[in-house]
């Protein structure tokens, strides 16, 4: 029974905040490109057009994640739970980590996650768009549903590949003091970093990297292949 609840609990929190990060990070995206395109007077070189779509993409991802962030946190602590079950449901967990660690404490790790998302999202939309012009330049003829699936698999290994470290250390200082634990990581990011690797080598800032992968690669394609076509069907809805 317990079991069932958490699990139902972590997938709510997914589905709260899965399409507002991906819907906010889409919309607030295309407003960043554009307000810096309104105050650059830039030409169209390829490594300018580049900076916009790194900017755009990046500045999207981290406003998306602030607002989400608290949820996230819950989510991971809710995941960690094996036999006892200290937070009942998300409204508790919220509550009692509110109560225990200060508001602040919603917030452990926000600075990882905000130096990682913003590459993240920059990067991912960045090779995304770059992966995407190169091979219909050259490929006219291919399927854009077959395209945007490969563009997009490719963009959420490059992100994933380069910020993965980072999301590591986001996870274990989310997961400080939880349930009255005893503290392990005391000196903020770098001093997380350096933690993880005396106590497990280099090849623990990767730890867990291939799970990472199998999510990234078919989400990441499907999530750009869908916006792809929808921008398709509202384009031709606007036309008539």
């Amino acid at each position: 029974m317990r079991f069932g609840r958490g699990i139902w609990s972590r997938l709510l929190i997914v589905c709260l905040t899965h399409p507002l990060v991906s819907t906010h990070s889409n919309a607030t995206r295309m407003l960043f490109i554009q307000l810096i395109m309104g105050v650059q007077n830039h030409g169209t070189n390829m490594s300018t057009d580049l900076f916009i779509r790194l900017a755009g993409g990046g500045l999207a991802g981290i406003t998306a994640a602030s607002v989400t962030y608290p949820l996230d946190l819950v989510r991971t602590r809710l995941s960690a739970q094996r036999n006892v079950m200290y937070y009942r449901g998300i409204w508790h967990a919220l509550t009692t980590i509110s109560r225990e660690e200060g508001i602040f404490g919603l917030y452990k790790g926000l600075g990882a996650c905000l130096l990682g998302v913003g590459p993240n999202l920059a990067i991912s939309f960045s090779v995304y768009d770059t992966a995407r012009s190169y091979w219909q330049l050259h490929r006219p003829q291919d399927s854009t549903v077959l395209v945007s699936l490969a563009c997009g698999s490719l963009s959420g290994i490059a992100s994933s590949t380069v910020t993965f470290p980072l999301d590591l250390v986001r996870r274990r200082m989310q997961l400080e003091g939880a349930g009255g634990r005893a503290r392990v990581y005391k000196t903020g990011i770098l001093g997380t970093f350096s933690q993880i690797i005396k106590a497990e080598g280099l090849r623990g800032i990767y730890r867990g990297i291939l799970p990472e992968y199998y999510k990234v690669v078919p989400s990441i394609g499907i999530v750009f292949m869908t916006y792809e076509k929808l921008k398709q069907v509202l384009s031709k809805l606007d036309s008539c």
